[in-house]
């Protein structure tokens, strides 16, 4: 019996078998721990993604636990969803869960809601599920807004005295105006602008006390929900308050302040008589500073005179005389008055 010669493996060659075989089965364990669960999970739950499309989910950066768990999730709802627009949805920075229970919720409230429809509010930077739930189950906005640190939206009447008004405004969402619609602000901001209108064509605050609900028909005729993402359902006074008599105070800081202008003017008159006399005191001391100049002159005159022969000395006594005689009777007549004001 002919014997078969065995083939000799060298050792060298036997250990690169051994690690390349490690290599191969480490490889392929990893790919059963990674993919292999959410394989087998996929296709139990009747949503199949393939397994190369899961490897393939790791190399374009796309969580792949997230798409199969959104996949899962809406076929369970009868949804039908391709990996595809999922992993785009994702690859966008999108929300995929957050869509996918936005359309399983408006499924469910039959509400008209398409994919693509709901991708884009989410991309928008809305909350499309907080949409689709204020759509069936409408939310209530405070005006105004509590934590902007205002508690009361002021108004004055046109007789003068200011209301304090607290609002409360039920809104739904429009699903079909969440892409480029206004925000709540919008809304908050336009109520209380109505507010402020209605009161402030009032005739007096009684008439909105008596009835407050005349604001809320008037604001609510406004059609204030244009341009918004959100339909006005209703808007109810919830407080009105009465506040300052803020006519009566322009009133008094009007009077005031004529009376500040009329202080003014009466200064500035003041002022100019003042600058008045001092213009006419300078005025007599100048005549006064002429009349002595036209004094000086006369001695100079009456030496001229007297060097032409035009005054002789008897004239000079005679025009000496009577001055002091002038000046004698000036000085009696001063001491009978003073004797005539001294008290007795």
């Amino acid at each position: 019996m002919a014997h078969i010669p065995l083939l000799v493996i060298p050792p060298q060659l036997a250990l690169i078998g051994i690690i390349a075989g490690a290599i191969v089965a480490f490889i392929f364990m990893l790919f059963i721990f990674k993919y292999g669960w959410l394989y087998i999970q996929a296709m139990a739950s009747g949503a199949h993604v393939p397994l190369f499309q899961l490897i393939g989910m790791t190399f374009r950066r796309v969580n792949s636990k997230t798409i199969v768990d959104a996949r899962i999730t809406a076929k369970k709802a009868g949804i039908e969803l391709g990996t595809p627009e999922l992993e785009a949805h994702f690859l966008a920075r999108g929300n995929v869960l957050n869509v996918v229970r936005a359309l399983i919720a408006a499924s469910k409230a039959n509400i008209d809601l398409q994919y693509d429809r709901a991708c884009a509010i989410d991309l928008a930077g809305r909350d499309v599920l907080d949409a689709v739930r204020t759509s069936v189950n409408p939310k209530v906005i405070d005006v105004p807004d509590p934590s902007k640190g205002k508690a009361t939206i002021d108004a004055v009447a046109k007789d003068g005295i200011q209301l304090k008004a607290k609002a409360r405004v039920t809104v739904r969402a429009n699903i079909e105006r969440l892409v480029g619609g206004a925000k709540e602000e919008t809304i908050i901001a336009r109520v209380g602008e109505g507010i402020v209108s209605t009161i402030g064509s009032s005739d007096t605050h009684k008439k909105v006390l008596e009835n407050p609900d005349n604001i809320s028909k008037t604001v609510l005729n406004k059609g204030l929900d244009s341009g918004t993402a959100f339909e006005i359902l209703s808007i109810d006074i919830a407080d009105i308050d009465v506040g300052n008599n803020i006519g009566a105070k322009l009133q008094a800081d009007q009077a005031e302040a004529d009376k500040r202008v009329a202080q003014a003017e009466a200064e500035k008159r003041r002022a100019m008589a003042v600058a008045r006399a001092q213009e006419m005191t300078a005025l007599v001391e100048e005549n006064r500073a002429k009349v002595v100049l036209a004094e000086a002159e006369v001695p100079k005159a009456i030496s001229q005179a007297f060097r032409d022969g035009n005054l002789g000395i008897m004239d000079y006594y005679n025009m000496r005389n009577i001055q002091a005689d002038t000046n004698m009777r000036s000085a009696i007549s001063e001491t009978d008055q003073e004797k005539n004001h001294e008290p007795t």
